[in-house]
């Protein structure tokens, strides 16, 4: 048996780091991404059996999904920031629960049993010394980087390409390359996507680059009101 899947998330790298860990699974067929709330509505409306994995950033009015899934027997399966909590999605009538941190094995056990008409919440375990050691991995990336680099990572979450990110840096693309490659040793990480899902997974970091892009964009509108 197959399972068609649409994946919901405004985050780019998410959705393409998800599409890649479920397209290895011979039973499973991407059949579309959205990423803004019109569009997850439409897929939920017009989709035929599908299983629609949706990101809780997207902030969908619940009951109104739900209600929408219905007619097409789409099922719903919802990825919730780490620090949220299952029980309003599960009492809404979403059939999987998991979290940006979720792995690959959880990730496709969810969706496995969700389409074949089951429901799975992600386990949480309790914090452990390895979850401890897992933030301060993030602490100490965020510590190295500069408020450039987090910013080059804000851009590189947000999707844009080298080309982009110059433009928007006011820098060359060879520029750029070079700060990635800071960026790569720093983080541990080896490619753009590993990078982003990295940051979407560390909190820690994740606060950094949101903090930096705002400090960034404040410098900005006080140079150009002078």
């Amino acid at each position: 048996m197959g399972f068609k899947v649409v994946i919901a998330d405004s985050q780019a790298v998410f959705r393409t780091g998800a599409a890649r860990l479920i397209a290895v699974e011979e039973d499973f067929r991407i059949i579309g991404q959205c990423d803004d709330l019109a569009r997850l509505y439409s897929a939920a409306e017009k989709g035929i059996g599908s299983l629609i994995l949706c990101a809780a950033s997207l902030q969908p009015d619940l009951a109104q999904l739900v209600e929408k899934a219905k007619p097409g027997k789409n099922l719903i399966a919802m990825v919730l920031e780490n620090t949220e909590a299952s029980e309003p999605f599960v009492k809404a009538g979403v059939r999987g629960i998991v979290h940006r941190d979720v792995g690959s094995v959880d990730l496709i056990k969810c969706l496995r049993v969700v389409g074949r008409g089951g429901s799975y919440v992600q386990p949480r375990a309790q914090k452990t010394a390895v979850e401890f050691e897992t933030d301060m991995v993030g602490e100490r990336a965020r510590e190295r980087l500069t408020p450039k680099e987090l910013r080059i990572v804000s851009l590189i979450v947000q999707g844009y390409k080298n080309k982009d990110i110059a433009i928007e840096l006011n820098n060359t693309e060879q520029v750029i390359k070079n700060y990635l490659r800071s960026i790569f040793d720093k983080t541990g990480v080896s490619d753009r996507l590993e990078l982003a899902l990295f940051t979407i997974h560390h909190r820690v970091l994740a606060d950094g680059v949101a903090e930096a892009t705002r400090a960034s964009r404040d410098l900005a509108s006080s140079m150009a009101s002078h």
